[in-house]
């Protein structure tokens, strides 16, 4: 069973979402949330599957709490329902670690599909965004080739393809080498490789792997 968190501030499409997400079989709404702090309260406390993330929210915003979520939950899919469509808010989503992005107006079977695929781990996007993703990054930089990664994995993933390994990595980012082996850990799981060899012949096949960026990252 699909555990799934709603968040939307329009009660009357929210409702619609609840029906017909729990009409669906092998999926069940577990909370609700209208706003921004309610639905990262909600994640936290019920631990879905997939949330269906609106993102003009009261209290924040969607991609403010898509990035909270998908960092204290890197199980917890985002599946972004938006009656946004340009490619800004797609890339925006898709850094903030969202899984998925559909827009409003979506049939019952692309969400039911779109479901699916992001708590089976796939990343999805509708038919209406995109040809929006195909615009954002025309060089197929880290953004297009690995959606999926958040802004910390794409980071510590092109480290490793300059050949850094986990200490000069911890280094440069100013995080702890416990911290770098987990997110690398994602990172190998999402991309479902084996190991980091494996890993980094995928980044360089994407372009990545050239001199290291000036990153420019606040300490954490």
């Amino acid at each position: 069973m699909t555990r799934v968190l709603v968040v939307d501030d329009h009660p009357m499409f929210r409702d619609g979402l609840v029906v017909l997400v729990d009409s669906l079989e092998g999926a069940q709404v577990v909370a609700q949330a209208e706003d921004a702090e309610a639905a990262v309260a909600a994640a936290l406390e019920h631990r879905p599957d997939v949330v269906l993330m609106d993102l003009h929210l009261p209290r924040g915003n969607g991609l403010e709490a898509t990035a909270r979520i998908t960092a204290a939950l890197p199980g917890t899919a985002v599946l972004v329902l938006t009656m946004v469509e340009n490619a800004d808010a797609v890339a925006a989503a898709l850094r903030a670690g969202a899984r998925g992005y559909l827009v409003k107006g979506s049939s019952r079977a692309q969400i039911a599909r779109a479901i699916a695929a992001v708590a089976d781990g796939e990343t999805i996007l509708g038919r209406e965004v995109s040809a929006a993703l195909t615009r954002l990054s025309p060089r197929g930089d880290a953004l297009a080739a690995f959606p999926e990664l958040t802004d910390r994995e794409r980071e510590v993933l092109e480290l490793m393809a300059t050949g850094m390994g986990n200490g000069e990595i911890a280094g440069r980012l100013h995080l702890s080498d416990k911290t770098v082996r987990n997110v690398a850990s994602s990172v190998f799981a999402k991309l479902q490789v084996a190991s980091r060899a494996e890993a980094v012949a995928r980044a360089r096949d994407a372009g990545l792997g050239g001199a290291a960026p000036g990153l420019g990252v606040a300490p954490s």
